[in-house]
């Protein structure tokens, strides 16, 4: 088979995954993509992981963009969405994109890969042991925006949406929880855009990318995840409702650890 067929097919199925996952536990799905693009690339495409890694994190941020929309947009109808929290945290956030993309198309691919693993680790030992707690500092403008350019380093970093670490830091700050999850849904929109057109930029100097490269972004894997995740999205926030999903996180985090750990050593 054609490995772009393959790829797209491949990714159908993860972007059904993937979507149901975020429905229902309400994780983002580039703790997934990334380790599984990974693969793909590297077995389908015959890519080396200098190159297989900065185009799953590409690939996996640019996700973001569609599902990021339909889910900030629930949030502004609900109300959840500080401005003044927004502004400062979204512009960090855009900074702290920019410059994470940038450090991730030239981090060596094993040292990429292995930080990787690491702070998968640590999002997911918070995800099983951390507690929600409060500071006694109220948000300001300097420390919404160091909180929000750390965010944005780490999630492009990660193809990730970057909730796991923002919405701990505002509830940090006294954030209303509401509006901490609003916020970082918000946010991650502006993670997806500004981390993916870095990465775009990035990548738009190699010569040698697959076909169908747009800079890191590979877009029959990004058509692929995109096409079903929305549509599973919906279902599993809807059985989400009616299923005891702590255990479920407990098993997924598992699964996270086993991924983080394969990485690290393999």
């Amino acid at each position: 088979m054609d490995p772009i067929i393959s790829i797209y097919l491949w990714c159908l199925v993860m972007g059904a995954v993937v979507g149901l996952l975020a429905g229902l536990l309400g994780i983002g799905g580039g703790l997934i993509m990334v380790p599984a693009l990974v693969y793909l690339f590297m077995h389908q495409l015959n890519l080396s992981l200098s190159f297989a890694m900065p185009m799953a994190i590409a690939t996996s941020l640019s996700t973001i963009i569609f599902t990021g929309f339909s889910a900030s947009f629930s949030h502004y109808k609900l109300g959840n969405l500080n401005r003044f929290v927004l502004l400062y945290s979204g512009l960090g956030i855009a900074i702290g994109a920019i410059i994470g993309a940038q450090l991730a198309s030239v981090i060596a691919g094993e040292l990429l890969k292995k930080l990787f693993a690491v702070l998968v680790l640590l999002i997911v030992l918070y995800m099983l042991f951390g507690k929600k707690i409060e500071s006694k500092n109220n948000v300001n403008k300097v420390n919404l925006s160091a909180v929000g350019i750390s965010t944005g380093v780490i999630s492009a970093l990660m193809g990730i949406g970057g909730g796991a670490i923002l919405v701990p830091a505002l509830v940090w700050f006294r954030v209303n929880i509401k509006q901490a999850i609003g916020c970082a849904s918000f946010c991650g929109l502006v993670i997806a855009v500004f981390g993916s057109l870095s990465f775009i930029q990035a990548g738009w100097q190699h010569n040698d990318l697959p076909q169908w490269s747009f800079g890191y972004v590979y877009l029959p894997a990004l058509a692929g995840i995109v096409t079903l995740s929305m549509l599973t999205a919906t279902f599993g926030a809807k059985l989400g409702q009616k299923l005891d999903t702590h255990i479920l996180k407990k098993i997924f985090a598992g699964l996270l650890i086993l991924v983080s750990l394969r990485m690290l050593l393999g």
